[in-house]
């Protein structure tokens, strides 16, 4: 059973949609219990990286998803939003802890000419990541204005050039994490999370 955190951060709809198209069972929810008894735990996503900190504490999920990911070592997909939050720390709107599994900050984009917020496809770079191997496009969708920088290097498993190289997947121990929305990413996304979650079914 998959677990999709409903933390009132939105895009848990859409999803469930692409699971159940890949006929995985899965569930919304944010009861303790069913996060504890799922095998995998899925945290999507969508805006500020302070709101989305907040009601993961008001509801005391950043205590559990880390009891559950970190010490229990259970599955874990970040999407978006939830790819930021497992950094230490934030700056949306304003300086913020993250959940701290993964060393780094989440940072807006440095003013260019390039559009912010990052919306629309995108090519990613694979560095290290067996979950890309059946894709046959590297064309993902990408919206966000802040990106996360890892201070060690070894765990960004993909990366996408938007001005500059930025982070677009991580992978460490049981966590994987997308910035791009493979739900939203069509054939390519689907073949990820097909490949995620098959493979370690």
């Amino acid at each position: 059973m998959i677990a999709i955190v409903d933390y009132g951060m939105g895009n848990v709809a859409s999803v469930q949609k692409a699971l159940n198209v890949l006929s995985l069972e899965n569930i919304i929810t944010a009861d303790h219990s069913q996060i504890k008894n799922a095998e995998y735990i899925v945290l999507p996503g969508v805006g500020s990286f302070m709101q989305g900190m907040k009601n993961l504490s008001e509801q005391g999920l950043d205590v559990l998803l880390t009891q559950e990911v970190i010490h229990r070592k259970k599955k874990f997909l970040g999407i978006c939003l939830g790819m930021q939050l497992i950094m230490e720390q934030g700056t949306e709107p304003a300086l913020c802890k993250g959940l701290s599994w993964i060393e780094g900050s989440v940072t807006k984009f440095e003013e260019n000419k390039l559009r912010v917020p990052h919306m629309g496809w995108n090519n990613i770079e694979v560095l290290n990541n067996t979950f890309y191997k059946d894709i046959k496009t590297k064309d993902f969708y990408f919206i966000h204005s802040y990106h996360a920088v890892p201070t060690d290097k070894s765990v960004i498993a993909a990366t996408v050039n938007y001005g500059q190289d930025i982070v677009a997947s991580i992978q460490k121990d049981s966590i994987f994490a997308t910035q791009f929305h493979p739900e939203k990413s069509q054939v390519a996304g689907l073949a990820v999370l097909n490949t995620y979650f098959k493979q370690h079914a």
